[in-house]
């Protein structure tokens, strides 16, 4: 059982955690977390600290807004993350939650990405000037 921030007290089985070996930045002590749904459609989620509460971000998708989104991983990211094909791999970022909703930004220059097979996992700061913290989600048409 783990205290959550959004989904009160849960039960989570082991295999599902992520395992980031060195943190996340600015949450560098933080190494386990869990994705707990957010949305019944499953377009948001909860990345969870296993051990502190509090700390929680809500993640998406980037292709689910950003259909054209991509960026080369650096080999040493590949061999840390120990990936051995693309299709295993899986990209998460972190949102702003703004208010109101529409106002919500995604962070396109760190994405989450996850060893489905290991589930080894890290945020990866991108050297892409065309990605910044915050991109606007929801387009304005």
């Amino acid at each position: 059982m783990i205290q959550t921030k959004y989904h009160g007290e849960i039960e989570v089985n082991k295999e599902d955690f992520l395992h980031f070996e060195k943190g996340i930045p600015g949450f560098l002590d933080e190494k386990e977390f869990i994705i707990l749904p957010l949305s019944d459609d499953q377009t948001f989620s909860i990345m969870q600290s296993l051990t502190t509460p509090y700390v929680a971000f809500v993640i998406a998708s980037p292709f689910h807004f950003f259909q054209d989104y991509e960026f080369k991983l650096e080999d040493s990211i590949v061999e840390e993350l120990d990936i051995k094909a693309e299709k295993d791999v899986l990209v998460f970022l972190i949102l702003s939650v703004g208010d109101p909703f529409e106002k919500t930004t995604a962070n396109l220059q760190a994405p989450v990405i996850i060893n489905s097979l290991n589930n080894k996992a890290k945020q990866v700061i991108l050297n892409d000037r065309c990605y910044k913290t915050k991109h606007p989600i929801f387009q304005k048409g």
